[in-house]
């Protein structure tokens, strides 16, 4: 029998069939990809990012004709667009929004009196201990293993730690991709999974098809963390851009020059198609991605496979073992 996961805290808060949030990929998570997430039963989100207001606008308008679900906005609180998304947020009334980057008490004060539900993204104890005395509804714990900026401890190990120090339902993030992962997140004491880099090669999904099979022929070593002089370390595919940040830091370069490198790198990859100057920002999991498939059909065989692995690994109930 399949789980009612209208009992899930994640389901009731989120206000979706599945406790399953796509992750706020900047260039990647648009309206399209958002929309297709949530009419499969999940969240989806919209990636503000650095987002000019006037796009984003149209995104959250787009979003409106795609899906009568509920679907969020992943608000980056570094970007200096921050004030301009907040206002959009407000003005279009979206019911959820994830934040990363930063500490979203601002973002906890201005938004939730208008009943906005609020769920940062966190990458250890202290911070998540913080954003729930903020205020916060629930939180994601982001392992290593997730693509793009990244924490410094592993899923595996996070997510038990982050569930044992807060009340607040936690959602498990990094190198879940298909039904095993979902199961060993709820095994973890996660209430729901966040997923990004399974949905880059979705059917909805708008990232130019060479990107798509870049992680598609991805394998077991073909990530690299780059930045981590820079204090913001960037889990992506190995490419020429890559081997030229580690030469910047084998010498030793000042800051300066990762960020002249890095500008502009990642709307290459997902919207040019450069997959060898531009920054192929994905998961560990990337080498267990080998299709192509709508975001719904993703979502059921994640759910349908977790619980698979849910039941076989019940004690046999005739012999107690």
């Amino acid at each position: 029998m399949r789980p009612d996961y209208r009992a899930n805290r994640v389901t009731r808060l989120l206000g979706c069939a599945y406790p399953l949030i796509q992750g706020g990929m900047a260039w990647v998570a648009n309206a399209e990809l958002a929309a297709a997430v949530s009419n499969g039963g999940g969240l989806g989100i919209i990636a503000a990012a650095n987002m000019p207001p006037e796009l984003l606008e149209k995104e959250l308008l787009k979003v409106r004709t795609l899906t009568d679900r509920p679907f969020g906005v992943n608000i980056m609180l570094m970007s200096s667009t921050v004030e301009d998304v907040l206002g959009l947020v407000e003005k279009y009334r979206v019911p959820i929004v994830t934040t990363g980057a930063g500490s979203p008490g601002k973002v906890i004060d201005r938004l939730k009196p208008s009943g906005t539900i609020i769920v940062p993204v966190i990458a250890s104890v202290a911070q998540a201990k913080r954003v729930e005395k903020q205020g916060a509804d629930a939180v994601v714990a982001e392992g290593m293993e997730a693509g793009g900026h990244i924490g410094e401890i592993t899923t595996m190990v996070l997510v038990p730690q982050i569930v044992d120090a807060v009340e607040i339902p936690v959602v498990a993030a990094g190198g879940i991709v298909d039904g095993r992962g979902v199961a060993a997140a709820f095994a973890l004491g996660a209430e729901g999974v966040q997923v990004g880099t399974r949905f880059v090669c979705c059917t909805e999904s708008t990232v130019h098809p060479a990107y798509k099979e870049a992680i598609i022929a991805a394998r077991d070593r073909s990530n690299v963390i780059t930045g981590r002089a820079t204090g913001h370390p960037v889990r992506c595919l190995k490419n020429k851009l890559t081997s030229r940040f580690e030469e910047l830091e084998r010498e030793g370069a000042p800051i300066e020059e990762y960020e002249k490198l890095g500008a502009g790198r990642l709307r290459a990859a997902v919207v040019d198609g450069d997959v060898e100057w531009g920054s192929l920002m994905a998961g560990q999991s990337s080498a267990m991605v080998d299709d192509i498939r709508p975001a719904a059909e993703i979502i059921e065989g994640m759910f349908s496979g977790a619980e698979k692995v849910i039941r076989g690994l019940r004690p046999d109930t005739d012999s107690g073992r």
